[in-house]
């Protein structure tokens, strides 16, 4: 596991961070409904080589939930550019995942961050993303939130391992649930999903255009949450349609093929 022993006040908020290693920098960026600990199989061999930052994005794994959060996408990147100046990185590389790949891009178009390389994995990134579930949780977030705990617990698992192309492990899956349960935990679980909104990345899809920095896209074959035919849109917009296809994995893939993320970062 992740040692997140460091704080850090944004906007009043309690955030959860961690480093490891030495060298030149490197951030990882979690997405959803994920933690930091997405990164722990990854980032202590990333430490070989570099000094290695994480994170729990604000509302999500340690860091603070609380009734009438904004955990939007329309504050993450914030945050993260805001941690960037706290760690006093400039130029940082950043392998990010889902809803941190949208942090790591709307925090480039929006707030000039610039990066050394950026690693994405399964982006929320291109229209139309979002799913017949998220639907209902925005319209019926309150009974969602009122759920029992055996029946959150039910829905969570199912939710968690739709991700992945494996089955997840019962401590995989332990380790995910965890932030999501109690009546604040569970609470937040609903809260974030009820703020999803497609507005956010159409906000910066408009902008997309090859980026000065160097980039890579790598996209799980199997990822029944975001197909492959959106990584292929946004290579097209990014990269000149330059993706790495990782087969047998789906949209976690930390967990179906971390090995393809270790080698995509050591090439």
């Amino acid at each position: 596991m992740l040692n997140l022993s460091h704080r850090f006040i944004f906007e009043g908020q309690d955030i959860a961070w961690g480093c490891m290693g030495e060298g030149e920098p490197l951030v990882l960026i979690h997405g959803t409904p994920f933690s930091s600990q997405v990164w722990r199989k990854i980032a202590p061999l990333m430490a070989r080589r570099k000094k290695v930052y994480f994170f729990d994005l604000l509302g999500y794994g340690l860091s603070e939930k609380r009734e009438g959060q904004d955990v939007s996408l329309a504050v993450q990147n914030t945050l993260f550019t805001a941690l960037l100046h706290e760690w006093g990185i400039e130029k940082p590389e950043v392998l990010c995942h889902d809803f941190g790949g949208a942090t790591a891009l709307r925090a480039y178009y929006l707030n000039g961050v610039r990066y050394a390389r950026l690693t994405i994995i399964d982006p929320v990134a291109v229209a139309p993303w979002g799913s017949p579930f998220v639907s209902h949780v925005r319209e019926y977030e309150d009974a969602f939130a009122g759920l029992p705990a055996y029946a959150h617990d039910a829905l969570l698992r199912a939710y968690l391992q739709s991700s992945a192309y494996s089955e997840l492990s019962e401590e995989t899956l332990a380790i995910y649930m965890a932030p999501w349960q109690g009546s604040i935990g569970q609470a937040a679980f609903y809260r974030q999903i009820a703020q999803m909104d497609q507005r956010y990345t159409d906000e910066i899809e408009k902008l997309y255009a090859p980026m000065e920095d160097p980039v890579q896209i790598l996209w799980g074959e199997n990822d029944e949450w975001i197909p492959i035919s959106q990584g292929r849109k946004l290579a097209n917009l990014l990269t000149t349609g330059v993706l790495t296809p990782v087969p047998e994995s789906g949209h976690l893939m930390q967990e179906d093929a971390p090995e393809a993320i270790v080698a995509a970062m050591f090439d």
